[in-house]
């Protein structure tokens, strides 16, 4: 396993990021493991070197948090890294079990944290935008929650480059704590976020870590392939995503080409590839099989010439805004 540093911080992560949206309970999403099967991944992702492990409050409405919690007990706390998200709506009869206002942030962090068994979370991110409170109200929040020692570093996730540029200007003005990380909507098929998002964190000096780095799924197999799974008939939102609109269905067959070209999975050529780009410190990678994550770990060992990457990119096309409102 490779590591590196989380942006400007001194915080050390493997180089893959091990997403635990696929664990919890099949009756949130038909495709997610159950706690047994969860454990197993996140145990194997321990022996291969993984110290870095992303989840959400909303990922099977907090069962993602305590498998990764309970398959975390047994080992020790202090060589991981552990971040959840908060922000989508908890409980539709309580208006405040959402958002990003005072309240809403302090209950849903102290109710990640019972569910993780943890004093204290390594990365905090706010999962969206939060159109609905003053950034003020929301950045002096999370503020509070590092300095009560809840939370060791704060991250954001999807919104427009604007908007993160005002909540930098808020911190520096505040003198409070700043996002360090993006987790950002990123892959060979969405690259909109080469246009202003990335070249701010690249300026900011803010961690890079994709979700959807495979492009739900499409960047795994060939494009008519993909509806054969029982994600790509049944994940909502990867029907929604514009995966397979203007260059997608070349970039597909460009990605089967070399995957074939260097005796390796698609998966992996376009998880190199993202690897490959200078800004981005840790993509997160989601799986279901043991099989799939040993792949993505050995992503880590192929290298991509310019002239390959100039191919994967060539075909690509400007898509709509993706993945935040």
């Amino acid at each position: 396993m490779e590591y590196t540093t989380l942006g400007n911080t001194g915080l050390s992560v493997s180089r893959i990021c091990l997403g635990c949206m696929s664990f919890g309970t099949s009756d949130w999403r038909d495709w997610v493991l159950g706690e047994e099967d969860g454990i197993e991944i996140i145990e194997r992702a321990i022996d291969l070197g993984i110290n870095f492990f992303d989840t959400a409050n909303m990922y099977s409405l907090g069962e993602s948090e305590r498998v990764l919690g309970t398959a975390l007990a047994g080992y020790d706390r202090d060589r991981f890294v552990v971040a959840t998200k908060g922000y989508f709506q908890m409980d539709e009869d309580n208006p405040n079990a959402g958002g990003l206002s005072r309240k809403a942030i302090e209950q849903e962090l102290a109710n990640s944290l019972d569910r993780l068994s943890m004093e204290t979370v390594d990365l905090y991110q706010t999962h969206r935008w939060d159109y609905d409170t003053p950034i003020e109200e929301t950045m002096a929040a999370l503020d509070d929650a590092v300095r009560r020692g809840q939370v060791r570093y704060l991250g954001a996730s999807s919104m427009w480059a604007h908007q993160l540029a005002e909540a930098l200007s808020v911190s520096e003005r505040a003198g409070y704590d700043r996002f360090v990380s993006m987790q950002n909507h990123y892959n060979l098929t969405y690259r909109e976020e080469e246009r202003e998002m990335l070249a701010l964190c690249e300026k900011e000096g803010i961690g890079v870590i994709p979700w959807s780095p495979l492009a739900r799924g499409y960047l795994t197999r060939p494009h008519d392939a993909i509806e054969a799974t029982p994600r790509g008939q049944d994940d909502e939102h990867l029907q929604r995503h514009p995966y397979r609109e203007g260059g997608g269905p070349e970039i597909n067959a460009r990605v089967a080409e070399l995957a074939d070209q260097q005796d390796a999975t698609m998966a992996q050529i376009a998880l190199a590839w993202l690897l490959h780009q200078d800004v981005v410190t840790s993509p997160i990678i989601g799986t279901t099989s043991v099989e799939h994550l040993e792949q993505a770990v050995e992503a880590l060992d192929i290298s991509l010439s310019d002239s390959d990457l100039d191919y994967l990119e060539a075909p690509y096309q400007p898509l709509r805004v993706s993945g935040h409102d």
